[in-house]
């Protein structure tokens, strides 16, 4: 009794710190110690149940704007940011730029660090596989369009016990995916079981006699590389001609299968974003840099405002995944065989996954308690897994190696956060009745990576959209341009809506 009345003590002390926050009464020689306390991951998990709760209690549109708050994110530029209550799902997000606020001064940096590290810099991927619809398709020969291979020893020694590794070569134009890894870091990248993905749900099963390749993500950008035309028009074609996709934007199309078409969508607005910021300006003297233009014509105009809403959802949506994840991944051990590196990766998981000034400003950037409430629930899921499992296998027909390894990644990494949120399995790591969530490490590889190239993306159109309104003259905070960008009008209430 003594520990559950000191447990609702901390909740009415948090809330109650919480509300005095967001009337900007803090003191500011005492935030510093309040947002780590608000932080603590028992007051963290405390303060977004009880939010929870409260959604249940008081449903979408009850009530006054003050129901619901993304805390406080008032700044130089004193731009507030604004409570979305419509629709099906309680949405709790931040203005375009409290995001890019957020994202520019926080969780960008950490996701930049943590990629970089060890751990998170080589991903497992199958790039041998057939195209089940246009088998007669060969492979994008341009030079920017292949991946490099890591070299045997330079996986990891942790990870490479388990398998039997052979030797591969590198590739020698660059038109094929750098496949180049030191020796002892491909050794060590073996050893890890259940890499594959194979018990996510929301991914097909698939060929243990597959042949899959080491990839140093770092030696293998998201950039241009020249695949263009019919052939990737025909692949998109194929991914939104999905039956799941029919008649998106009709009154009774279920919320989650929204959802599912944003998360979609939003990755395709990303990898724009990577293309237009990083593109072969000239061929001939290889100048590389953003394309203003192209930027312009494929997410800087008021006709194609959707595509950057649902970018920014999708981020979102993520960055819930990682903070509802957070017990898991703060106590997760980044082993790859070197306990300094590991140890720095452990500390940038935590700093994100508890940031006081995330969980101050979006403290539920999503809220997925609100979905799989209908009577089908169970029937949609199960044709929207199936929908996914089709999608991935489309991405097989990419004719650019470096550009299917990424759509893989990024589909895995969506994968991994729709598990997350969508299964009933435990996140706390607390030992319970209810079976705890176990990710997989090319999971967590993938999930972070998706969220750090959604991150970028984030700031790309902050960048470009701030350089076609002239350099930030009428946006001094350097946020918020694309809301001029795109027109200065709220975006549709049906693509808003989820």
């Amino acid at each position: 009794m003594a520990l559950r009345s000191l447990a609702l003590s901390v909740v009415a002390v948090a809330l109650a710190i919480g509300a005095v926050q967001q009337q900007g009464l803090v003191p500011p020689q005492l935030q510093a110690q309040l947002d780590s306390l608000l932080a603590a991951p028992p007051v963290a998990a405390a303060v977004d149940s009880v939010r929870r709760l409260r959604a249940q209690v008081w449903p979408s549109g009850a009530g006054s704007a003050g129901d619901c708050s993304c805390g406080n994110v008032t700044a130089a530029d004193s731009e507030q940011a604004a409570c979305n209550l419509a629709g099906n799902v309680t949405d709790c997000c931040c203005t375009y730029g409290a995001v890019e606020r957020l994202n520019r001064d926080e969780v960008q940096p950490l996701l930049d660090d943590l990629v970089k590290t060890p751990f998170f810099r080589y991903f497992k991927v199958d790039l041998y596989c057939e195209c089940p619809l246009w088998p007669d398709d060969g492979m994008c020969s341009l030079r920017d369009c292949s991946v490099c291979e890591c070299e045997e020893q330079e996986v990891p020694e942790p990870w490479r016990k388990a398998e039997a590794v052979e030797p591969c070569d590198s590739v020698q134009h660059e038109s094929a995916v750098d496949r180049t890894l030191s020796p002892h870091m491909r050794a060590s990248l073996l050893s890890v079981r259940d890499w594959r993905g194979y018990k996510n749900p929301w991914m097909p099963e698939g060929d243990d006699k597959v042949d899959f390749a080491y990839i140093n993500l770092l030696r293998n950008s998201e950039k241009y590389t020249g695949y263009k035309g019919e052939h990737a028009a025909r692949v998109w074609g194929a991914i939104y001609g999905q039956e799941m996709f029919r008649g998106i934007n009709d009154p009774d199309t279920p919320p989650e299968q929204r959802v599912f078409y944003r998360l979609i969508s939003g990755m395709h607005s990303s990898i724009t974003a990577h293309v237009v910021g990083d593109y072969l300006i000239d061929e001939a003297t290889q100048t590389w840099g953003p394309n203003l233009e192209m930027f312009k014509w494929r997410l800087g105009n008021p006709d194609v405002k959707d595509r950057v809403e649902n970018l920014y959802f999708s981020y979102l949506f993520m960055l819930r995944a990682a903070m509802k994840a957070a017990p898991i991944l703060a106590a997760a051990h980044y082993d790859t065989g070197n306990p300094v590196e590991d140890a720095d990766t452990r500390d940038i998981m935590t700093r994100l996954v508890h940031n006081a000034q995330l969980q101050q400003t979006c403290p539920i950037p999503f809220d997925e308690g609100r979905l799989w409430k209908g009577e089908h629930s169970e029937t949609l899921k199960a044709e929207l897994q199936t929908t996914f499992h089709n999608i991935t296998r489309i991405m097989d027909c990419v004719g650019c190696e470096k550009c299917k390894m990424w759509a893989k990644l990024q589909l895995l990494g969506i994968a991994t956060s729709l598990k997350i949120l969508f299964s009933a399995e435990d996140c706390s790591g607390r030992p319970g009745e209810v079976p705890g969530m176990v990710l997989e490490r090319n999971e967590v590889i993938a999930l972070f990576n998706t969220l750090e190239r959604l991150a970028a993306a984030v700031e790309v159109v902050r960048d470009l959209s701030l350089q076609l309104s002239g350099n930030g003259k009428v946006h001094p905070g350097g946020v918020g341009a694309i809301q001029g960008v795109t027109g200065g009008q709220p975006l549709p209430e049906k693509l808003r809506t989820t």
